[in-house]
């Protein structure tokens, strides 16, 4: 570059994207002595150096010899720093002449001095801060590229007294990519210096977008602005050469942009040129090499890179790096440290191309001093890409037990698939883990191949002796649980296949060859016959069983093993008629889990799922849709993979509450898509489910389909299993007899069908089957035209029903239960009546009717009363919140009293709580 072109401002480009969050200090009143701008290569310090001297030209015209009256007489001189000023009296001359060339009064004794060829730079400074003393105005000194003087400090010298001796009116604005050895802690003590960092150059998604399309005429989509700040992190010179490639793809389609988005990275040609050429090999030889064998690392501290690169001192390398804005940034207080995304994919490139070898053995490396550290995570993901696959064996080992028992499923899934055959094959603990795996899968028939050879007789290997003694000590705890976990799993099989002796046979083996202080194989396989409880339809003893389970997790910290059994315990409450209680258990497992949210990240969403399911039925359906909103917000990761259909199969019930139908349908069949067997029996199983939306949608002929296809006229009523099918199937056969498409022997035969349920459900205990096919009972025998048995039958499920929480069960068979229930609100005795009519007043499909007893409706005034009725308040306590007189009160008690055929006051809150108007 000439001399002529590094003592003149640069033109500012044609356009410059305006940055009002970087307020100008040049323009501030109070001006500091030191603007700084110090951040890494390309992020656009000398851009906004330009954009802000341009801005103080635009408000003070620099060319005035003589301003109007209140206007200030500016200066702006500007020095493009090369390797030539390093000497110190070289970069005096260069600050004379910028100076002179703005204002040939200034630097003439200075110049004069410099001609002698043996001036002192000192004695050069000193001349020409008195002329700048005697200037008017103000006076900007611009040094672009500071950095190139770091290496001579005559250079740092003669800036230093500059800066100590500047005259109010003078200002030095500097760009570095360094910061420069001056005394800077004083300067920012005393209020003399403004900083501008990397962090503050960053261009924002509304920055980037607004550059890319005013500079660069480029106009994307927001999604891939973001994704395009997101792998730059705001870097303007990565945005820049991001947008001129994308610019060359706009016109060859939306698919073609899309692959450039997702695949741009450091790798990408033009942004490794530029980091190599600028960045890489602007470092000394040791620097450079450190940041090659590092790069493989996402985050680096002293003592780490001190081991990959086998080198001392790494810390203070790395301090030292960080202050020169070599895109490297800490990441927290603790001496952590991360490149800069595009850099490390450069860094990466680099060493792949001038050492292909090395990569491995520096993960090698990295892995083995973060297990000694404790950090697993990081030694299993270096150890993946090690390519050493005993060593990669060995951490899995090790790390297996704990992944599974924090359910980090998906991660120990993705891990396992990375390690060979061959080695999982020798290990049991590891193919036991694969079988685990593959069940979580869906793919039951792999798992049984792995949990043979899990059991097969084998010697595991010896460890390495890089394993930390406590890891080592987890896996070989685990590997003597190997035959008891093995059992678990069998369990788990026969469970998925709905065998339940087997279930129950490989539960009770688990639980004889468990250790007795094992509270994870006890609880499990306490759970396992908890499971087969429930399926044989003893949800009693099922429910008595699951909650000891509970208690053995819990004793072993297994909080996310807890925490998923929490959701299963809460569907066998639903599912044996008591919503209230499985509400219960999830909001204490929800408060349990938030308020220490380690314990159970991998269910917290089926926890929100589970009391959806709850809060539909009571027919609380913002709320349920609010739990779900919250499920899916915190996504897969916070659901275990046998449990992510139910969010479909939940909010298809929503759907179905609302009228939704066809959407209803359509949450069904991504349930399904997404249906895996796993730990549930699956009672009300999908296709049924469809069937029944079949059905209330009038798709009769569809719904008769599924019931040939699954053979549901023929089931056996007494198996708990196809309960919900047959009671499907009985729907189905009473919409048929109301279109005349159903003859008697179908109607008798589901109705024989529904007493043997109400048998089994009535010797079992089960009330939650007893209220459904009681119902369903009413349905049949109405499409019969047997009113008064329907009624009668009908009572029962709404007695029985309504006070435990049951709503959605009645209101979703729609317009054929009204009659029925319009019949039992008018005729029934209290409280059935009073259910009825609650059913009946939240069904959005029908006008609101008066709740009313034998003596007639209560009036708003007496429901009022009532709900006072029911708290702790005394008569004139209740007569003074309604501001009335006691009398007055007494008139409005003994009302409802006749009304709810009652005769005193804890009689009436008894029979409203019953009828659910309280």
């Amino acid at each position: 570059m000439s001399v002529r072109a590094r003592l003149r401002v640069p033109d500012p480009r044609r356009t410059l994207l305006p940055r009002p969050r970087l307020a100008n200090p040049l323009r501030a009143s109070n001006r500091p002595r030191l603007v700084l701008l110090s951040a890494a290569p390309g992020s656009g310090k000398t851009t906004l150096l330009r954009q802000w001297l341009a801005e103080l030209a635009a408000f003070t015209n620099p060319s005035e010899p003589s301003p109007p009256s209140g206007r200030q007489r500016l200066r702006l001189a500007w020095v493009g720093l090369d390797q030539s000023d390093a000497d110190g009296v070289q970069f005096v001359a260069d600050i004379v002449d910028s100076l002179r060339a703005v204002e040939p009064e200034i630097g003439i004794g200075a110049q004069a001095l410099l001609a002698t060829g043996r001036a002192n730079p000192d004695d050069v400074v000193v001349s020409l801060l008195d002329d700048l003393d005697n200037a008017d105005g103000l006076t900007v000194l611009a040094l672009d590229d500071l950095h190139r003087t770091a290496d001579n400090p005559a250079a740092i010298g003669v800036l230093e007294l500059l800066l100590d001796n500047l005259p109010p009116g003078v200002v030095v604005a500097a760009t570095s990519r360094a910061d420069p050895d001056l005394p800077l802690a004083r300067l920012r003590a005393r209020g003399e210096l403004v900083e501008v960092r990397g962090p503050a150059l960053r261009f924002t998604a509304a920055e980037a977008d607004e550059f890319l399309r005013t500079v660069l005429g480029l106009d994307l989509p927001p999604a891939h602005v973001e994704a395009l700040v997101a792998k730059t992190e705001g870097w303007a010179v990565g945005l820049q050469l991001a947008g001129v490639s994308a610019l060359a793809r706009a016109h060859d389609g939306p698919e073609s942009l899309d692959a450039f988005v997702r695949a741009f990275s450091g790798t990408h040609r033009f942004v490794l040129d530029y980091l190599v050429e600028e960045v890489l090999d602007a470092q000394p030889p040791d620097d450079r090499a450190f940041l090659l064998a590092t790069s493989v690392l996402d985050r680096l501290t002293g003592a780490l890179a001190d081991a990959v690169t086998g080198l001392p001192h790494g810390q203070r390398r790395l301090d030292r790096l960080e202050r020169a804005n070599v895109f490297l940034s800490a990441s927290d207080d603790e001496g952590w440290y991360r490149y800069h995304p595009l850099f490390a994919d450069a860094l990466r490139g680099r060493l792949a191309l001038e050492l292909p070898d090395a990569a491995p053995q520096l993960h090698r490396v990295a892995s083995a001093w973060f297990a000694a550290h404790g950090q697993l995570d990081d030694a299993l993901q270096h150890a993946a890409s090690a390519e050493d696959g005993p060593w990669f064996a060995d951490l899995m080992e090790c790390a297996a037990p704990i992944l599974r028992r924090e359910r980090r499923d998906r991660r120990l899934i993705a891990w396992l698939a990375e390690l060979p055959d061959a080695e999982v094959r020798r290990r049991p603990l590891l193919a036991m883990t694969a079988a685990a795996a593959k069940i979580s899968e869906g793919d039951l028939a792999a798992a049984q191949a792995w949990l043979d050879l899990a059991e097969a007789p084998a010697d595991a290997p010896a460890l390495s002796q890089q394993i930390p003694a406590n890891l080592a000590a987890t896996r070989d705890d685990a590997l003597r649980a190997v035959p008891a976990n093995v059992q678990l799993f069998r369990a788990s099989l026969a469970q998925a296949s709905g065998d339940l002796p087997a279930t129950v046979a490989h539960a009770k083996r688990a639980l004889a060859t468990a250790a007795p202080a094992d509270h994870f194989v006890r609880g499990a396989a306490a759970g396992f016959l908890g499971l087969a409880h429930w399926a044989a339809g003893a949800l009693t003893e099922g429910i008595d069983v699951f909650t000891g389970a509970l208690d053995h997790l819990a004793a072993a910290g297994n909080h996310t093993d807890a925490a998923g059994a929490t959701v299963v315990l809460g569907a066998m409450a639903l599912a044996d008629g008591r919503p209230a209680d499985a509400e219960r258990l999830y909001r204490a497992a929800l408060e349990r889990a938030t308020s220490t949210p380690s314990t159970a990240t991998a269910v917290l969403a089926d926890l929100h799922v589970g009391l959806a399911d709850v809060l539909r039925q009571r027919n609380a359906l913002d709320a349920a849709a609010s739990h779900l909103e919250q499920a899916a917000q915190l996504g897969e990761a916070a659901s275990l993979p046998e449990n992510r259909f139910r969010w479909f199969a939940v909010r298809a019930g929503v759907q179905v509450a609302l009228g939704q139908h066809d959407a209803a349908l359509r949450d069904l069949d991504e349930a399904e898509r997404r249906y895996r067997p796993g730990f549930f029996p699956d009672t009300r199983p999908l296709h049924a489910a469809r069937a029944r939306v079949m059905v209330w949608s009038g798709n009769l002929s569809d719904a008769r389909a599924w019931a040939r296809r699954h053979g549901v006229p023929d089931a056996d009523p007494a198996a708990f299993l196809r309960e919900d099918e047959v009671l499907t199937h009985a729907r189905l056969v009473a919409a048929e007899r109301r279109v005349g498409l159903a003859d008697d022997a179908a109607v008798a035969k589901v109705l024989a069908q529904i007493a043997g349920i109400i048998e089994a459900a009535i010797r079992a205990g089960r009330q939650g089957s007893l209220i459904e096919a009681r119902m369903v009972q009413a349905l049949v025998l109405q499409a019969l035209g047997k009113s008064t048995e329907a009624t009668d039958a009908l009572a029962d499920a709404v007695e029985l029903g309504v006070p435990a929480g049951y709503a959605r069960l009645f209101l979703d068979e729609g317009t054929p239960l009204q009659p029925l229930l319009g019949q039992l609100a008018s005729t029934a005795p209290m409280p059935t009546a009073l259910a009825a009519r609650t059913l009946l007043q939240t069904d959005p499909r029908h006008q609101p009717l008066p709740i009313a007893g034998p003596g007639g409706a209560l009036s708003e005034r007496e429901l009022e009363v009532l709900r006072l009725l029911a708290s702790d308040l005394s008569g004139p306590e209740i007569a003074a919140r309604l501001f009335v007189s006691i009398n007055t009160l007494r008139s409005h008690s003994k009302s409802i009293f006749t009304k709810l055929d009652v005769r005193t006051r804890r009689a009436a809150v008894t029979r409203a709580r019953e009828g659910g108007l309280l």
